[in-house]
């Protein structure tokens, strides 16, 4: 088995973090890095991640999610928050930002960028949101495969009151809606109920269908 593979086999939704264990600055630093580098429809990157250190906050973040105690008890609670909708200004700062990085423009690319403006900021704002929401799920998945490899327990939950934690962060005034939240800690495993639970999933043949 590969290295990769042991790790994803040796990761779960962890039940019950440690509260006194503390991630690493470095291993998070990879995670949002991994994060950071996921891919995005037309490389818009429609979503930000908010790092959440502080227990107070997360202790009311807790409160609007069903009381969960990992969002306490981890050492730092990600936070995915994506674009409220797209717009020709977020569109074009994504835009502009890859040609300043690549020192340049071309045809193609800037006919692209005229495609997307006609068509993106028409479509309405839960439209895009959504649109958005979705490219958050990809660096979720990019996420948990960087902890699991930083050995790094990680619990992604859809389980939370989204209103209620964009008021607690101010999301709104940035133009933001949370979607996903993702505590990083490490288990308490003799508390944990899940830790020596075989993990299930359907077996290659029943998951995979190749077609030649």
């Amino acid at each position: 088995m590969s290295e990769l593979l042991h790790k994803l086999q040796w990761r779960y939704a962890t039940k019950k973090m440690n509260p006194t264990a503390v991630v690493p600055e470095e291993k998070v630093a990879r995670i949002l890095e991994a994060i950071r580098l996921a891919p995005t429809s037309s490389g818009l990157q429609p979503y930000e991640v908010i790092v959440v250190k502080n227990k107070a906050v997360r202790e009311k973040i807790k409160a609007v999610a069903f009381g969960q105690q990992q969002v306490e008890d981890c050492s730092h609670l990600l936070v995915f928050a994506a674009w409220d909708d797209y717009t020709p200004e977020r569109i074009n700062m994504m835009f502009d930002l890859t040609n300043e990085a690549r020192g340049g423009t071309n045809e193609g690319w800037e006919n692209y960028r005229k495609m997307l403006l006609g068509s993106y900021p028409t479509r309405g704002a839960e439209v895009n949101f959504q649109h958005a929401a979705k490219q958050a799920y990809i660096g979720l998945g990019a996420a948990v495969i960087a902890a699991a490899f930083e050995e790094v327990d990680a619990t992604p939950m859809e389980g939370f009151d989204p209103k209620a934690v964009d008021e607690i962060l101010g999301l709104s005034a940035r133009g933001l809606r949370s979607v996903l939240i993702l505590p990083l800690g490490y288990r308490e495993a003799d508390k944990d109920w899940l830790v020596n639970l075989k993990k299930v999933r359907r077996p290659h043949t029943q998951f995979v269908t190749e077609i030649n």
